[in-house]
């Protein structure tokens, strides 16, 4: 028996209701879901490094206070101050730029010069999630300090200038920034993030060079 081309017409704004309903519970939902998940990467992540560098820094204290032993990866190896980013500002310094390193904190490129030396001592650092340690290096300008404390002496570098690269443009963590042909006569550091923010199409960079050096008192 045919069904009267009536009641199917009365019966689809029914449907439709039926289904906008469904979709829009849909929608709410997975728009929950996305907000826990970008609180979780601004804030639980950020939680999770702040808890860690509690733990270096007292480790890193520690060390300062010791006899010197070998660096191993995920460990921290100095303390990072700029000033210019806030008088709280500070780091620890973890060795190593793996995925598990950079959640808890700057990491130090391990084939890089260590702070002090002469070549570059290279430094890499989220820009977003996990406490984003260098979202705010963009802001550095000509001559700004960028403090190091290790275990044997402070550093201060002098900002010297900042570039945007592309991820495989390596050149900017040689020994002599941008020139890998060159033989290092001075210090510099280097602190790579990514860029713009909440991507990883690019890399910001920030170049100095090492402008004094205090010996820690025995």
């Amino acid at each position: 028996m045919a069904i009267p081309r009536r009641r199917i017409m009365a019966e689809y704004p029914d449907r439709m209701r039926a289904t906008l309903r469904a979709l829009g519970e849909i929608s709410i939902t997975a728009g929950l879901i996305l907000m826990l998940f970008c609180a979780y990467l601004l804030w639980g992540t950020g939680a999770y490094t702040q808890s860690q560098q509690l733990l270096l820094q007292r480790e890193l204290a520690a060390k300062n206070q010791g006899r010197p032993d070998k660096i191993e990866p995920g460990t921290a190896l100095a303390l990072l101050r700029i000033p210019r980013l806030g008088r709280d500002y500070q780091y620890a310094v973890i060795e190593g730029v793996g995925a598990e390193q950079l959640r808890k904190g700057p990491g130090h490129y391990p084939d890089s010069a260590m702070p002090g030396q002469i070549g570059n001592f290279v430094v890499s650092g989220h820009r977003t999630t996990y406490a984003a340690p260098f979202n705010e290096i963009d802001e550095l300008e000509r001559d700004d300090e960028i403090i190091v404390e290790a275990r044997e002496a402070r550093y201060t570098y002098r900002v010297t200038s900042q570039d945007i690269v592309r991820p495989d443009e390596i050149e900017v963590i040689a020994p002599v920034p941008g020139k890998p042909d060159i033989r290092p006569l001075r210090a510099f550091i280097t602190l790579s993030t990514c860029h713009p923010e909440y991507s990883a199409a690019e890399r910001l960079i920030v170049y100095g060079v090492l402008k004094e050096s205090e010996p820690r008192e025995e």
